[in-house]
């Protein structure tokens, strides 16, 4: 997706940004036979001028052969197989290689679920005009969620508080799986460095993205919990998120206790 002209360059925070580029929705996928034909639909109707890839962790429920079917229709959206289910980390991690070595200017998390909406995909790619990651929020003045028990809300609104606080990141919604990166901020990040999982990957990505000094802007977004398919939330990930949220936050406040905590603002 180009900017307007293609030449004109917004200007934010005290920088000046070119323009965006050809973006990539990454959809990650394991047993989204449900899903993923609709969810396809309604990115390509939203964004038409995007490309979609699928990278699908070998699901048993033959997700990966529908996703074969789209791309054969379609040649605006692609297919990456995996092996098998290595968690979602993983998966984007290859997306974000798949996309970056095809230089995509814009690369894009969604769910496969329905609870990203893709209609708001164009108000992500438009606050990305002058930002270098942007982020989808359900915790900023406008953003909400639908068809969630009160546990799960007060669940993701303390991890993000809890992450908030404790990495001194000035983010919402530090868990929140809806975002479009530059490629330049995506090769910024270290991404070879990054062996987190689920929501603690969201985290990882969020605070990297803080430390090295790029423009970080939340846009409000709708999450819709699923209404086909299975939740890949587990217990096992929100505690390997909070295990290593407490470790890089002590580290960090040693870090500057010692002297060597010798990040510098690159990019402000």
């Amino acid at each position: 997706m180009n900017d307007g002209d293609g030449t004109l360059a917004a200007k934010a925070h005290g920088r000046q940004f070119g323009p965006l580029g050809t973006a990539l929705v990454i959809i990650p996928t394991y047993n989204e036979a449900e899903n993923i034909k609709s969810i396809v639909g309604r990115v390509r109707k939203a964004v038409p001028e995007a490309h979609v890839l699928i990278a699908d962790d070998n699901s048993p429920d033959g997700t990966g052969k529908l996703a074969d079917e789209l791309a054969a229709e379609d040649d605006h959206v692609q297919v990456l197989h995996r092996k098998g289910k290595e968690g979602l980390g993983a998966a984007y991690l290859a997306g974000f290689r798949w996309g970056l070595e095809r230089d995509y200017g814009v690369l894009i998390e969604m769910d496969a679920d329905g609870s990203h909406q893709p209609e708001e995909l164009p108000r992500l790619l438009t606050a990305l005009k002058g930002a270098d990651l942007v982020l989808g929020s359900r915790w900023v003045p406008g953003g909400r969620v639908v068809n969630w028990p009160k546990s799960r809300e007060f669940l993701s609104r303390g991890g993000s508080t809890y992450s908030r606080l404790m990495l001194d990141v000035p983010i919402r919604d530090v868990t929140g799986g809806f975002r479009a990166f530059r490629a330049e901020t995506l090769e910024g990040l270290g991404l070879g460095e990054v062996a987190s999982q689920g929501y603690c990957f969201q985290v990882d990505l969020a605070r990297r993205a803080v430390k090295a000094g790029y423009h970080v802007v939340e846009v409000p977004i709708t999450f819709v919990e699923r209404e086909l398919g299975d939740s890949k939330m587990s217990r096992d990930i929100v505690v390997e998120a909070l295990w290593r949220v407490t470790a890089w936050g002590v580290g960090d406040r040693i870090g500057k206790l010692t002297g060597k905590d010798k990040d510098k603002d690159k990019h402000a």
